[in-house]
């Protein structure tokens, strides 16, 4: 981290993080911080279900729940950004407080529960910047006290595909009751078939994609593959937050509820990563989430079966430089070892993920 950053990152700290997340956006929203120089090169463009990636790392939906900074987020140096997850109706999210930063671990454990201003208000901002470049995906949900909560990700589909690069149905969150039952192979086939109807009737027809959960086991991974296979969903992002806890260093609050995020995911999603590849094959898109906060990193999610990867909660402890320098370090990665494609890397240690247990 550089000076700037650090002296932002000691300021930001001493505000609770939801506080400092606001501010965040804030600072965005006017033009700040800056970021590290934005790399642009060939090696690391990737051409995926219809869309061209300038380069493969974006910024994890829960960030910009409100649509409000997406291009600020792409002025960082990401090639792509996804905002949400928006549900039909506001919702003001679970009691504060709600997230916990878990500083010697470089983790989070939130309990937000899709706190966000609803459709109405981010369909108005996303309209606002219908025709600029850059590639915007939008996450969708449903309300906790929705009596039919597909019914939410088909109004979702239906109102978002026409801004929308492509669409992230998120049904992996662990702090919405219930949420995750969807992920069972009768329910999941039930959403699957209706968001796909959604989308054929929509205004547009961007790519889907299904962001799971990373505590599931063998047999629901192919259960969920197969219906993503028959569904011809598009993509699959792995993954959501852990309900886990592996050793923390951050005893004060490592017993809170909620989704822990951050270093200690990346072992257990990568894995998960990587057996969803072996299900899947290698035609289906796969975004790699968790633990991604330097450019090895996010080369390992690509060695391991990704063909897009994303961050957050990495820059909460590495500063707003940190997209612009995973970019460039991977870009230096392709020089050395002479690629002619990022792509190249994708798969060249999926055996040795793989074949890792489920603890």
């Amino acid at each position: 981290m550089s000076v700037l950053d650090r002296l932002g990152q000691k300021l930001l700290f001493t505000f609770d993080p939801e506080t400092a997340h606001g501010l965040s956006i804030a600072a965005l929203r006017c033009g700040l911080p800056a970021g590290a120089r934005t790399v642009r090169d060939i090696r690391l463009k990737a051409s995926l279900c219809g869309l061209d990636f300038p380069n493969p790392l974006g910024m994890a939906a829960g960030y910009d729940k409100n649509a409000e900074v997406p291009d600020a987020l792409l002025g960082l140096g990401f090639g792509f950004a996804e905002v949400g997850t928006l549900t039909p109706l506001p919702q003001a999210g679970n009691p504060k407080p709600r997230i916990f930063r878990l500083t010697a671990d470089e983790a989070v454990i939130n309990r937000l529960g899709f706190n966000n201003e609803g459709h109405a208000a981010a369909e108005k901002r996303l309209a606002a910047r219908k025709g600029r470049s850059g590639i915007v995906g939008v996450n969708i949900g449903a309300n906790k006290d929705s009596a039919d909560r597909i019914g939410d990700y088909e109004r979702g589909v239906t109102r978002f595909a026409p801004y929308a690069s492509y669409l992230t149905v998120n049904i992996s969150s662990p702090n919405t009751p219930g949420l995750r039952n969807m992920q069972a192979r009768e329910q999941l086939g039930e959403l699957l078939s209706r968001v796909m109807a959604a989308r054929a009737s929509a205004a547009a027809q961007p790519p889907i994609f299904l962001k799971i959960a990373p505590d599931l086991v063998e047999a629901e991974l192919e259960d969920i593959a197969a219906e993503v296979a028959e569904k011809r969903i598009d993509g699959i992002i792995v993954s959501n937050t852990t309900i886990s806890r592996p050793p923390l260093r951050s005893a004060g609050v490592a017993g809170e509820t909620g989704g822990l995020s951050g270093k200690p995911l990346f072992e257990r999603s990568t894995v998960v990563l990587a057996k969803m590849r072996k299900l899947l094959g290698p035609g289906i898109a796969i975004v790699g989430v968790g633990g991604v906060d330097s450019a090895e990193t996010a080369l390992e999610k690509i060695r391991a079966g990704a063909d897009l990867v994303q961050l957050y909660t990495g820059m909460i402890y590495a500063g707003p430089a940190l997209p612009g320098r995973i970019v460039a370090g991977m870009a230096r990665f392709c020089e050395t070892e002479r690629l002619k494609s990022i792509g190249e890397l994708r798969d060249s240690h999926l055996d040795r993920w793989a074949s890792k247990p489920l603890s």
